[in-house]
């Protein structure tokens, strides 16, 4: 691509991450904020993950997507929120060329698809669809990225590595890097969407014709904690890569949702308040106990 800083330009082996504006007293407690969520991830998703490995009764297609989603929640915050925590207290905030390209490449996509009459052959199909997906679209996220030439700044307004910012900082024609990551965020995006409103017309359907109201209560709430988490997710993600990049700050914030707050709200969610997973949590407690 053509380079818009002509004699300017100069070889950029790091970046420097800004990362979230706040008063420099209130470092402390950011960091302390993104210590204890980060902690609340790493437990609920590793704990879920050993959970339905060991329990040989969470053999059923729902477990088998719910571990594969928590260990992409945990990719996805790990990849990212170490260095941002790093980069609160440190001086130095810089990200290399390298570990750049690692934060783009680990950025999957993790729909949560179910339905109980599917063999394993297909629940491993559509795993790895959904796996194949998200390598594919980073791959082309990572590709149309070294394609940029960056000259005088080398400062990301962001805690990581997101491409409009880095697309901020580039003297290269950046419409195709554009183009690219706008058509892979309508195409992950929307359907799914789609795909989650018209399951829930479904869901809710099915619900109201349950006759007990007990039943329709249990039911209601148990969907309403789902799309609560499917709305932030979401509504998020949409907001950061499908509207116009105006407010930077709040983009950030917006990052922070689906960053963290789901990934930590996730085993929560779906799986802890299930009574099989409970019952697989006592057990494991019980032994420990014994054993002590």
């Amino acid at each position: 691509m053509g380079d818009k800083g002509g004699d300017n330009h100069s070889e950029v082996t790091d970046f420097i991450l800004v990362g979230i504006r706040v008063r420099p007293e209130l470092h402390s407690l950011l960091f302390l904020l993104f210590l204890i969520i980060y902690g609340m991830v790493l437990l609920g998703n590793l704990s879920m993950i050993g959970i339905i490995v060991t329990d040989p009764r969470l053999n059923a297609p729902t477990y088998f997507f719910l571990g594969n989603l928590s260990v992409i929640d945990l990719s996805y915050s790990t990849v990212t929120v170490p260095k941002a925590m790093v980069n609160i207290l440190s001086q130095k905030k810089t990200i290399s060329f390298a570990a750049m390209a690692y934060d783009r490449f680990i950025t999957i996509c993790n729909p949560l698809l179910y339905s109980v009459r599917m063999s394993r052959s297909v629940c491993i199909q559509l795993v790895a669809g959904s796996y194949l997906c998200g390598w594919v679209s980073s791959i082309l996220q990572i590709s149309v990225t070294f394609s940029m030439s960056f000259c005088a700044s080398r400062v990301i307004d962001h805690f990581y590595c997101d491409s409009n910012p880095t697309e901020k900082i580039s003297c290269s024609n950046v419409f195709m890097n554009k183009m690219v990551s706008l058509s892979l965020a309508v195409l992950i995006i929307l359907p799914t969407i789609v795909v989650i409103v018209v399951s829930y017309m479904y869901i809710v359907s099915t619900v109201l014709q349950i006759r007990s109201s007990e039943g329709r209560k249990k039911a209601f709430s148990t969907c309403s904690s789902h799309l609560g988490v499917v709305s932030l997710l979401y509504g998020t993600v949409s907001f950061v890569y499908l509207t116009p990049p105006n407010n930077a700050e709040l983009r950030k914030v917006a990052s922070v949702c689906y960053i963290l707050f789901t990934p930590m709200l996730n085993p929560l969610i779906y799986s802890l308040r299930n009574k099989d997973v409970k019952d697989a949590v006592k057990k494991v407690l019980w032994k420990k106990k014994i054993l002590l």
